[in-house]
Formats: structure tokens, C-alpha cells, sequence
């Protein structure tokens, strides 16, 4: 029975898929930024991040605690992406409305559980607050600053959505490769976007300008609101947008 459970397990065990989503999220990742900074306007604002974040950098602040913050990151991936991944990621072929639709459910869950965690827990009166506090230091973040996280936040935040895709793929099964990619990418990207300086008010950027903003006011102290990460739903459906 035991040895028949097993073999059940591993029969799911999809090393070649993980391994695939781990080089299309880099190779998009890459090839997306080289793309998007030709655009001019996007490029200076990218020298602007740059110079800001020069300045940070020679804090003695800074540097300790973003390498801690990404030795967790890189742990959690290895664990995600080596053991967990393999077992909710398929090759195989998906009604084209599955993808969107899954990508959308991940995202989703995901923003309600780091919304929850991040108004009661992050802004609350324990422990949380204190390490959270950390992040908050920056009242004008820039891209940096996305990464200047305590090890403890980086756990709870990509642990957090790492852990909606493994229960969720127990629930609905294996995710497809394309959406176990786009879920990560825009999970990844947009946790860095909404921290960095960014002025262009204009089609087609106005809706990141918008986003960038709303995110710079939850930086202005600890009791904004303004709390999830992915949309800005939630706030407003539980009235904490500011």
C-alpha cells in the first residue's frame, strides 16, 4: 500500500516542467526589461531609480538586510522549484479560457491571503508590525526599496504565494506550464513595480503610474491603507483604499 502511494506520488513528479518554468520566467524576465527600457520615457525613469538607489545603497542599512532578504528568496525557490513545483505543473494541453482563468484564481487567493496578512497582521500591534516596520522606512521608495524586506517578510510574502499554487493545484489539479509562468512573472514583477519612481501619467502607462501611486501612499507611514499587492480590490471592497 505504502509502496503504491509512492509510486502515485512520483507518477506526478514533473522535474522537466519546473525546470522549464524556471528558465521561461527568467528568459521572459530578461528579454521583457531589454524591451521595455528602449521605450525612452521608461528608460529615464529607469536612471532616476538607478541614481536613487546609488544613494541607498552606501547606507550601511541597506546592504546586510537585502542580502538576508534574498538568501530566503533563493532558498524558497529552491525548495518551490525542486521539490513542490514539479508536482502541480503539466505539459499537458488545456481549453485556451483554463489559463486565464487559473492565473486569475491564483492571483486572486493569493492577494486575499497577503491582504489579510498584511493589513491585521503586518499593521497590527505584535511582533509583525516591528519587522514590517523595517520595510516601511522607506517613505519614497524606489526600486530598491522593493527588496529592502526583512527575511521574515520574504518568507511570509513568497512563501505565501508559493503555498497557494502547491494547495490550490491539490484541489484543481496540475496547473499548465503557461500558467504556473504568467502567475509567477506578474506575482514577481508587480512586487517590484509598485515600489519604484515612476512619473509618465500618460496611455499606455497611465494605469502603472496609477498603481506605482497608490502604493507610494501606503509608504507614507504605518496607518495607510492601500494593502494588497496584485489589485487594489480588495481595499475597496473592504474599504481601505486610500
Amino acid at each position: 500500500m505504502w509502496n503504491e502511494w509512492l509510486d502515485t506520488i512520483w507518477a506526478h513528479y514533473n522535474f522537466l516542467g519546473s525546470l522549464a518554468a524556471l528558465a521561461l520566467i527568467a528568459g521572459i524576465t530578461i528579454a521583457g526589461k531589454k524591451l521595455l527600457f528602449m521605450h525612452p520615457e521608461l528608460a529615464e525613469m529607469r536612471r532616476r531609480n538607478k541614481e536613487e538607489d546609488k544613494k541607498r545603497w552606501k547606507k550601511d542599512k541597506y546592504p546586510p538586510m537585502i542580502r538576508s532578504s534574498q538568501q530566503v528568496g533563493k532558498y524558497l525557490n529552491i525548495v518551490f522549484f525542486l521539490l513542490l513545483l514539479p508536482f502541480c505543473v503539466t505539459f499537458e494541453a488545456q481549453p485556451w479560457w483554463r489559463i486565464p482563468l487559473d492565473v486569475f484564481v491564483i492571483l486572486m487567493v493569493y492577494d486575499f491571503f497577503y491582504y489579510c496578512a498584511h493589513r491585521f497582521w503586518f499593521h497590527g500591534n505584535g511582533a509583525m508590525r516591528k519587522v514590517h516596520a523595517v520595510h516601511h522606512q522607506a517613505r519614497n521608495p524606489s526600486y530598491l526599496d522593493a527588496h529592502y524586506v526583512h527575511p521574515l517578510e520574504t518568507f511570509v510574502g513568497l512563501g505565501g504565494y508559493m503555498l497557494t499554487v502547491v494547495v490550490l493545484s491539490a484541489f484543481m489539479g496540475p496547473f499548465h506550464l503557461a500558467t504556473i509562468v504568467l502567475t509567477f512573472v506578474i506575482y514577481f514583477q508587480l512586487n517590484q513595480i509598485n515600489h519604484v519612481y515612476f512619473d509618465v501619467p500618460r496611455f499606455p502607462f497611465k494605469t502603472v503610474n496609477w498603481i506605482v501611486a497608490k502604493h507610494h501612499v501606503h509608504h507614507e507611514n504605518m496607518h495607510k491603507g492601500n494593502y494588497a499587492t496584485i489589485t487594489l480590490l480588495y481595499d475597496k471592497l473592504f474599504g481601505t483604499l486610500d
